[in-house]
């Protein structure tokens, strides 16, 4: 009986070599079509410490292939030898569908980093709301989604193959002995040691578990470069870290909890605690234009800062906004941080008023119920504006048909709903200058002789970028005559640049026609983050990563007759939250009561903080990597800090703040 668990041990362990290899193909392959440098020459000992620590840290999952073989198959089958005889195939069998596991979290692993330049982060978990048919649209006709699902052929049975030759491998006779003491102690020090194998192989080579690998303990020669850094970790490490964060830590924080750690950014002892929102409380210095009969905010899907850069001026993505720019009465800011990292968070930030913090307000049903004090429309109806919300795609997206009514808009628009339901459109909605050409007649025929805002929401610039460009006036060489040759043979790197081209042309052509028709008007142009649209890899700059400022800004701009640079000299870094006390600092009469967490761009500001990143005159940061980097146009690729968490007292406040407002839903007023 124990000769039939010796032998299958022996061929549970055979099997468990493999997955180990596939993750050390796939982290090979990983770096070799992102890494700038493919060769480990001159850092042999980057690239084995990154194997190495990788193979280890890995085994907290690969280990289990021997477990599950072990108690599944090998055990059973010491006592049933019917089983025992079928064990090879049960083995292979649970072996493959972790290599599918492996391989289809290597792909998205691939996806995911195209994206957003990361390997999997927080904004994985906001996926379980989108659009599920946009994921497939980009999956399919940006991701050449039919060839990755063929790929599985080829894999399995490579795989199948591989295993197949494992198990044939010849296998240690069981040793007898002459006595039965003797037997028995060997069987029990083999049984012990078959499991104690285990615990090594999953504890990265030590059976201490407080030394498992971890990233805090990654090698520095590894750590300190942020690709390899990240190439270290296997998939599944990273989504099994992604799972336990699902809950973020202030929703279970009691409220003495939360007053401490939201100390830094409330004022006001005992009462700023109980009612946080006090401490936002300001007063208008009083109106500095003459109050506009129409407000604009237009929130321009992936509309980056990167593409205004100096470094990119040969590829005239920007050339309609840059137009727009140079008016006297336009006043832009170069460094300015979204309200989120991808659109939801930041549409809902920007208009809530509070940091989403990714706990996807929007969602949650009781915010469908009331508004905040801090709501931006809400506090704009109090200055006589009928305020309105335009939005490309169909209002269903993101429950913004529940959300948008409740945060404070008087009316609600979807691009499908005013064009038609045949109006040619993506996935996620109408394109662009169908829909703000349809936006603008709505505007010019409305009969409300009330001062309206109009927040502005598009959606072309977004992948998997297949508009038909060239009927949209698209025509490569004339807008982009100086392409590098290389990039204009790539269709997918130059459509991807034809979008960003298109809608920023269609969202300043909105805005040279309400400009004509409302003279006076206010607008606002941001993005709702940055995006991947920029070209490394085609020699416009020499790295194929981008600098931090590049991830991560996003544009703005605003206009109006009575605006002067002047007026902002000192305005140099900014974000989202900086928008809603401007807008009231510009148009409200003295003494109007507003609130708002963050201070209007009239005021200094030295630094700025979001629950992602941070920024200062100088430096530019990321909290969930914990990097640093200087805050300027750079063709090369700039030194990181690492370990780097400037104001995180602040931030943590920040996305304490949010929480606490979870939990205490009264502050919402209806």
């Amino acid at each position: 009986m124990f000769s039939m668990f010796f032998a299958g041990v022996q061929q549970d362990f055979k099997l468990a070599v493999l997955p180990p290899i596939l993750c050390a193909l796939f982290r090979l392959a990983f770096i070799l079509i992102y890494r700038d440098k493919k060769t480990p020459s001159g850092e042999w000992g980057k690239w084995l410490t990154c194997f190495r620590y990788g193979f280890w840290w890995g085994m907290d999952f690969n280990a289990y292939v021997y477990l599950y073989s072990m108690v599944l198959v090998s055990i059973p089958g010491a006592f049933f030898a019917s089983y025992y005889t079928i064990g090879d195939t049960v083995r292979q069998a649970g072996l493959l569908v972790y290599a599918v596991v492996l391989y289809t979290a290597f792909i998205g692993r691939l996806i995911f980093y195209y994206h957003f330049h990361d390997i999997y982060n927080h904004l994985l978990l906001l996926g379980r709301h989108a659009d599920k048919k946009n994921f497939a649209d980009i999956f399919f006709n940006q991701n050449h989604g039919t060839w990755i699902l063929l790929s599985y052929i080829p894999y399995v049975g490579l795989c199948y193959l591989a295993s197949s030759w494992l198990l044939a491998l010849p296998s240690i006779p069981y040793p007898t002995f002459n006595t039965s003491g003797w037997q028995y102690a060997f069987n029990t020090a083999f049984f012990l040691a078959a499991i104690a194998i285990f615990y090594w192989f999953r504890y990265g080579g030590t059976f201490r578990h407080r030394r498992k690998p971890e990233w805090d303990e990654v090698p520095s020669v590894v750590k300190d470069e942020v690709f390899m850094g990240k190439a270290v970790i296997d998939d599944l490490i990273i989504l099994e870290k992604l799972w336990h964060q699902k809950l973020h830590p202030s929703l279970t924080h009691s409220d003495e909890e939360s007053d401490k750690i939201m100390a830094p950014i409330l004022h006001g002892g005992k009462d700023a605690a109980d009612h946080p929102f006090t401490t936002f409380e300001r007063y208008a210095e009083g109106a500095r234009i003459h109050k506009p009969k129409h407000i604009f905010v237009l929130f321009l899907e992936s509309h980056a800062q990167s593409a205004f850069d100096p470094l990119y001026e040969k590829l005239h993505l920007m050339d309609a906004s840059k137009a727009f720019r140079k008016d006297a009465h336009t006043i832009s800011i170069e460094n300015f941080l979204p309200g989120g990292m991808i659109s939801q968070p930041s549409i809902v930030s920007l208009v809530s008023g509070i940091f989403d913090a990714d706990m996807e307000l929007n969602e949650n049903q009781e915010f469908w119920k009331g508004a905040l004090p801090t709501s931006l429309p809400n506090q704009l109806k109090q200055l006589g504006y009928q305020t309105n919300f335009w939005y490309g795609g169909p209002l269903t997206w993101s429950s913004l048909n529940h959300f948008i009514p409740s945060v404070g808009f008087d009316r609600s628009f979807g691009g499908p709903d005013i064009c038609g339901k045949d109006a040619p459109h993506t996935w996620l909605g109408v394109y662009d200058h169908i829909f703000l050409e349809e936006v603008a007649k709505r505007i010019e025929g409305d009969s409300d002789e009330r001062p309206s805002f109009h927040f502005i929401y598009t959606t072309s610039n977004h992948g998997p970028y297949l508009l038909p460009f060239e009927e949209l006036g698209f025509d490569i060489d004339k807008v982009m005559p100086e392409m590098p040759e290389a990039l204009r043979r790539d269709k997918k790197n130059w459509r991807r640049m034809a979008s960003a081209w298109y809608a920023d042309q269609s969202a300043m052509k909105f805005v040279h026609e309400m400009k004509e028709r409302y003279p006076d008007s206010l607008f606002i142009v941001t993005g709702d983050h940055a995006s991947g649209v920029l070209p490394l890899d085609f020699d416009i700059v020499p790295r194929r990563e981008p600098n931090l400022r590049e991830r991560f800004l996003t544009s703005f701009a605003m206009s109006h007759p009575d605006l002067t640079r002047d007026m902002f000299k000192n305005a140099t870094i900014g974000s989202h939250m900086n928008i809603l006390p401007t807008l009231i600092e510009l148009i409200a009469p003295k003494d109007f009561r507003y609130y708002a967490i963050q201070p209007s761009l009239f005021e200094p500001i030295d630094h700025v903080v979001t629950p992602y990143c941070w920024m200062t005159q100088d430096a530019i940061g990321n909290y969930s990597e914990r990097i640093e980097q200087a805050l300027r146009v750079s063709a090369e690729a700039l030194p990181i800090q690492r370990d780097c968490e400037r104001f995180k007292a602040e931030q943590a406040a920040w996305c304490e703040l949010t929480g606490w407002t979870v939990r205490h839903i009264e502050q919402l007023h209806g």
